[in-house]
């Protein structure tokens, strides 16, 4: 169900809080940034040594540049000693200009125009960069990533720690240092050492973490950002344990408690909110943490929250009857919010999938609280109430064949175009490549011709590792990146060759590292076959896939694609999303080299990637809609394929890592000829075992006697159900047996039958003819239950509409008059 409507006139759903995670958490403890004292030697001089510290510091540098910072610090000192402190530290934090983050200068430079010198605000930043150089004063990090200076990396390399520095620029990848890349991280390290103080080597994890917590709040993120971590680390400054990276720490922010998990959802009846953190508490240690949160979801968000924003006030789980329903009605659809192109918003409302499995988690929660107040009635039992959720309403029987019937067609028209797809993705890599290399070999500036096509290199390529750096403007001057656009199609390629010929979940796939391939010997022939280790993932069992010489070309590409000059796969670290942990650095697979540092593919980028592919091959479903392709579709192929062409069920079910072999067989679709074809060979089978001159061709006198078996099973008052070739064993007693079928058309005379048994068993009982009495009396039950029979066959056929469909006698291609001499 898809509805499109103006914005609801229910209450708006309250935001959901976002928090940061206790991993996040424990490393802002273990690591806090370094404290700037309120004094030291060079912030307690006078002005004039300062200045002769500043012509010290920067006698190299040109005359006008070393007058320039002289004279900027020199009027910045005047206005400093305005304000209350005895070191210039202590009046730069009392002054207005250490809180204030816009990029001019308020107060300072109107002040110094009006009492001191009329110079420009440029040459007062360029005064307050060479005091911070000088160590006299050590901004704010907030205050420096404001007023970043393109001279400021240099002055620090040069000025503050050239040793440090050099041991950095070895650390670098080669074409990074001078790259836009190498010189943002130079900026950064360089903040850290003008705010913090002191040299390279005295930076601490504290430190980086508070510069990357400021910058995400006070500049947009981009790629790169945390590279300053990763030479500082590779340089030995930071302690073993010092995490390997501080890529997406705000966002993936590890786990958090029951309380915070509860709290994002901000409940108004703190009773009903401690309950429900009690009650996940007691649930947590036999659950993931993927299965806790979405329980916390369930309970707190679709549950909780939606009542008391439909009914303000509530406080108790025991529900009116026409709230229980309304909340159900609710639950069943989901509405989003999606903006459109003049600006406005419209809701768009559609099926809830997962409703079944909400309504079956309220159930459970009720019955929990119920089962347990019998264990602790103190604790539980104030909010036994009954289930607003019966268990009628609970019918997984009809979702599941819904959701077997939607991925049955979804295989069914995937599988006939994978071949499709696997060439339009080979062919994409294909293309993708010979523009690269096209663009590569094509000086800055200049323009070349490539598939039919004229571009023209950007003059100058500041980013860095020949990817972000490759590129291009197109003929109607759009700006491509060939690097990127290579890079995505090969992963594009490698994601549909490694699903395809594996049949593994994206998770497992993005966990497979180098470590993950391995060899086993045949014991009898001594041959080596490879095979590739799955990591557990859903189901927490490892398995051993078998390596096809198809996977092994695979494996082999991706494997040449990440090593690095040293000819080994480089350490990454991973983040569980379902778990929220950090795994520990592993050479896997499937990373690439980004904002100048190795990184795992994201299930995000496999998904951009191949969607990009399939806008390449253009494929489109049954009525003419682009035929889309999501990871998961390529295990359902796998495992249908893999038993559509003869591997047992039982061993799809070890390759895939199913629990159970129904799950397999859920997977496996189903195909209307399949069905017919394998009918046809059973048919065929029980044909070969049967002898073979039960199917030579009859006789005409086994053809008159098979036909004149059939008339002889006529009675008066119907047929004779009995089998062929069989004679009756009940001595012609029609009335009383049971494979008598009684002929509509003869009731007339079963009535004169059964009126004429009564007549007879009147007279028996008269005449104390009790033998007569017994038999006619059983005969009379027959016909009464073949006179039932007769009107429950009558009153169905009035129901019923006549389709033409021919009788035996119709059908017969003879027939035969039976021998009246011989009977029936």
């Amino acid at each position: 169900m898809t509805s499109t409507t103006l914005l609801a006139k229910v209450p708006a759903q309250g935001p959901v809080l976002a928090f940061h995670g206790s991993h996040y958490k424990a490393l802002q403890k273990a690591y806090p940034p370094r404290t700037v004292p309120e004094t030291w030697p060079e912030t307690a001089v006078d002005s004039d040594t300062v200045l002769d510290m500043l012509n010290e510091l920067f006698k190299d540098a040109a005359k006008n540049t070393r007058y320039t910072r002289w004279r900027g610090a020199r009027n910045v000192m005047r206005w400093l000693e305005r304000f209350d402190g005895e070191t210039w530290q202590q009046r730069w934090r009392n002054s207005p200009l250490d809180k204030h983050l816009a990029l001019d200068l308020p107060d300072l430079g109107p002040w110094v125009r009006e009492h001191a010198d009329p110079i420009p605000d440029g040459v007062l930043r360029s005064g307050i960069l060479g005091m911070a150089c000088a160590d006299v004063i050590r901004p704010d990090p907030r205050w420096l990533l404001t007023r970043r200076s393109r001279h400021m990396r240099q002055i620090v390399a040069e000025c503050r720690d050239p040793d440090g520095f050099s041991a950095l620029e070895a650390k670098a990848a080669p074409g990074v240092w001078d790259a836009k890349l190498g010189l943002q991280a130079r900026n950064h390290i360089s903040t850290i050492i003008l705010a913090k103080g002191g040299k390279v080597s005295d930076i601490t994890v504290g430190d980086c973490l508070e510069l990357r917590g400021i910058e995400h709040e006070t500049m947009a993120t981009g790629s790169g950002r945390s590279l300053f971590y990763l030479w500082l680390k590779d340089l030995e400054v930071f302690p073993p344990d010092a995490p390997a990276t501080l890529r997406d720490f705000k966002r993936r922010a590890g786990q958090v408690s029951v309380e915070e998990l509860v709290d994002r959802y901000q409940l108004q009846c703190r009773p009903v909110r401690d309950l429900i953190v009690d009650y996940l508490t007691e649930r947590q240690p036999a659950l993931d943490y993927t299965s806790l949160e979405g329980l916390s979801r369930n309970l707190a968000q679709l549950f909780w929250a939606d009542l008391e924003r439909h009914h303000p006030g509530i406080d108790s789980l025991r529900l009116p009857k026409n709230v229980a329903t309304a909340w159900k009605e609710r639950i069943r659809t989901k509405t989003r919010r999606k903006r459109q192109p003049d600006g406005s918003y419209i809701e768009i409302t559609t099926e809830r999938q997962s409703a079944i499995s909400v309504l079956n988690v309220i159930r459970a929660f009720y019955l929990d609280i119920s089962q347990w107040a019998v264990e602790e009635p103190g604790r539980w039992a104030p909010w036994v109430a009954p289930s607003p959720v019966k268990e009628a309403e609970l019918n997984y029987k009809k979702h599941a064949r819904r959701q077997k019937a939607k991925s049955d067609q979804r295989t069914r028209e995937r599988l006939p175009v994978l071949p499709t797809l696997v060439e339009a993705a080979d062919r994409q890599l294909k293309e993708a490549r010979t523009r690269n290399e096209a663009a590569l070999a094509a000086a800055p500036g200049a323009t070349f011709s490539v598939l039919g096509k004229n571009y023209t290199r950007i003059r100058h390529p500041r980013w860095a590792d020949g990817v972000a750096a490759n590129t291009v403007y197109d003929e109607d001057g759009r700006r491509c990146t060939f690097g990127y656009t290579e890079n995505r199609a090969f992963w594009a390629w490698a994601t549909v060759e490694f699903l395809r010929h594996t049949g593994v979940r994206i998770e497992e796939m993005l966990e497979v590292s180098h470590h993950s391939i391995t060899q086993y010997t045949l014991p009898t022939t001594g041959e080596v076959v490879p095979l590739l280790q799955i990591a557990p993932s859903k189901t927490d069992q490892e398995r051993l896939l078998l390596v096809s010489p198809e996977l092994a070309d695979v494996l082999g590409a991706i494997i040449c694609r990440v090593r690095d000059a040293a000819g080994t796969v480089p350490l990454v670290r991973s983040y569980d999303v379902g778990e929220k942990v950090w795994n520990p650095p592993m050479p896997l697979l499937f990373q690439w080299r980004t904002g100048g540092q190795n990184r795992p593919i994201s299930e995000t980028t496999i998904r951009r990637a191949l969607n990009e592919t399939l806008d390449f091959a253009g494929l489109t479903d049954n009525t003419g809609q682009p035929l889309d392709y999501q990871p998961h579709d390529f295990r359902r192929i796998f495992i249908t394929d893999a038993i559509m062409n003869g591997l047992p069920p039982h061993i799809a079910q070890v390759i895939a890592g199913h629990d159970d072999i129904s799950t397999t067989m859920r997977y496996k679709a189903i195909y209307p000829m399949e069905a017919i074809e394998a009918h046809r060979s059973f048919i065929a089978r029980r044909r070969s075992t049967r002898p073979s001159e039960e199917y030579r061709r009859p006789t005409d006198a086994e053809w008159d006697e098979f036909l004149g078996h059939f008339e002889l099973r006529k009675v008066s008052i119907g047929t004779c159900g009995r089998a062929y070739g069989t004679s009756c064993i009940h001595e012609h007693a029609c009335i009383r047996c049971p494979m008598l079928r009684p002929d509509p058309r003869q009731r007339w005379r079963l009535v004169e039958i059964r009126d004429n048994l009564v007549d007879r068993i009147a007279e028996a009982e008269r005449e104390g003819w009790l033998g007569d009495v017994k038999g006619h009396g059983t005969t009379l039950e027959g016909a009464k239950d073949k006179l039932a029979q007769m009107d429950a066959q009558a009153a169905r056929s009035k129901q019923s509409i006549y389709l033409g469909m021919p009788s035996f006698g119709d059908i017969a291609a003879r027939s035969t008059v039976a021998d009246t001499e011989t009977g029936s």
